[in-house]
């Protein structure tokens, strides 16, 4: 059947969102088999639109290529959007590291990229509630200088009436492309340093430190957070920000991912790139995404 005209029941496509978790890309790495993903596959209803000896590979490209469509789509194909539009698309894996689900007080920014600057993506699906939109994006402001929502066509009018005007608002087009409709405002003298030195992790904020020529104190480590936090708090806006910046640049690096991510299908790109992998199960996976289905539906 054709992709076009094929319709899921909302178990069904639950099944195939299911299908990009991180867990089951983790099994597949860490086993080279995954019976979730056999169960899945028989759920999903993708079996029928691919040949029996088909890879493994195809079928995760049908599922994306479903879930592109306007009234499945949902946060993987949002965040998928932004890896190969933005990440790969305007920057490289050499300039630019991208961040998902990262801590910023009590929300988690869905992909937050660094290069000269910060830009965090918060994602508004279609299927998404606006509910905790306005928190969000007060807490994003603290951390990062630009601050973008993406969002499909009916909820612009209500995100234009919720976030401020330095706040970039992008569409997620019908055609799987990205469409700045109010460009964000690069505002690094806007953030907070103790809110940054409290989103990244201790060794980072003692690198920062170190780059500022602040000495770190020799202290046990019961006495070593309320040390570095006491000095953090002297930095400028400015100084924290970019700190941040270049530091994680480096500490979050994923250019050792760069050549095993380009051999793996472009649908899985995404949760590969934000899904800690052992070095040693890339070729696991990579052999997975080469089984033909009739071997694979033998993982149950």
């Amino acid at each position: 059947m054709s992709l076009a005209y094929k319709v899921l029941e909302n178990h069904q496509l639950s099944a195939v969102s299911r299908l990009f978790s991180a867990s089951l890309i983790r099994e597949l790495a860490r086993k080279g088999r995954s019976p979730l993903f056999a169960r899945l596959a028989n759920e999903s209803s993708l079996l029928e639109m691919i040949a029996p000896h088909d890879p493994v590979r195809n079928l995760f490209d049908s599922a994306f290529s479903l879930l592109k469509r306007k009234n499945y789509r949902h946060e993987y194909i949002y965040k998928a959007a932004i890896t190969h539009k933005m990440l790969l698309g305007r920057h490289s894996l050499q300039t630019a590291v991208m961040l998902n689900e990262f801590r910023v007080g009590n929300s988690k920014a869905d992909s937050v990229i660094l290069n000269g600057t910060s830009t965090v993506y918060e994602i508004k699906s279609e299927r998404d509630s606006l509910a905790r939109l306005k928190q969000q994006i007060f807490s994003y402001r603290k951390v990062f200088a630009k601050v973008n929502i993406i969002t499909g066509e009916n909820h612009l009018n209500s995100v234009f009436a919720t976030v401020p005007e330095d706040v970039g608002v992008l569409l997620l087009t019908d055609r799987f492309q990205i469409s700045t409709i109010r460009e964000a405002i690069d505002s690094p003298e806007r953030t907070i340093p103790v809110e940054i030195f409290d989103s990244i992790q201790l060794h980072e904020a003692k690198k920062i430190l170190k780059q500022m020529k602040i000495e770190i104190p020799k202290l046990p480590n019961t006495q070593m957070y309320k040390a570095l936090r006491n000095r953090f708090i002297t930095l400028t806006s400015s100084e924290a920000h970019d700190g941040m910046v270049q530091v994680l640049r480096t500490t979050r690096s994923l250019l050792p991912l760069a050549e095993f991510v380009s051999t793996l299908p472009h649908s899985i790109q995404t949760v590969a790139l934000s899904t800690p992998l052992r070095k040693q199960d890339h070729v696991r996976l990579l052999d997975a995404m080469d089984t033909p289905i009739t071997e694979a539906l033998k993982w149950m």
